[in-house]
């Protein structure tokens, strides 16, 4: 076993309607429990916050966002590199190599190797994954507070039925995705 310092990265949040993307960039320490490591999709809520605090406290990480207005703009392929990029420059500590969930990096990363379905597969991926959906599904509930009809203290700004007949019923806010075709249509009308 090499001593070389790997770090997982992933996002969340691509497929929203709603709410920023968000990535995470995950060192771990020899402390994790790695048996309670998973893709974050397949662990219930309340499990995934108990988990993400373990690895917040036996980890180096950092959060990366990119914002509604910049997925707009730039399109969410892009928004999600950098999101990655805004992440992986605020960790502290440096690794030897990168693993990025999917297929591609960005651009000025150059230490790094892209796994498919890397959330599945690599620990350190799936430990990125867990805080980064806890990180959003958190900004979604706050935000969800503040706009209560659109239910996303329950849908994370993903487009659930009950988000869908909201957004036709109240109308588009500014934390909506609005180059999104659902979102774009009912803006078109």
């Amino acid at each position: 076993m090499s001593n070389k310092l790997f770090a997982g990265v992933d996002e969340v949040g691509r497929g929203c309607l709603a709410g920023p993307v968000v990535a995470c960039v995950v060192i771990l320490k020899k402390s994790i429990k790695k048996k309670l490591l998973r893709d974050s999709k397949v662990i219930p809520f309340k499990d995934r916050m108990y988990i993400a605090d373990h690895i917040k406290k036996n980890s180096w990480f950092s959060i990366g966002t990119a914002s509604v207005a910049e997925i707009d703009k730039y399109n969410i392929f892009n928004a999600s590199l950098l999101s990655m990029e805004r992440a992986i420059k605020k960790l502290k500590k440096k690794p030897d190599l990168f693993l990025i969930d999917g297929t591609h990096a960005p651009k000025k990363i150059k230490n790094y190797k892209t796994i498919i379905k890397g959330d599945q597969k690599v620990k350190c991926i799936s430990a990125a994954s867990i805080i980064a959906k806890v990180y959003r599904d958190h900004y979604m509930i706050k935000l969800g507070i503040k706009y209560p009809k659109y239910k996303w203290h329950k849908n994370f700004g993903y487009g659930t039925f009950q988000h869908m007949r909201a957004l036709k019923k109240f109308g588009v806010t500014n934390y909506h995705r609005r180059s999104y075709k659902p979102v774009h249509n009912i803006l078109s009308k």
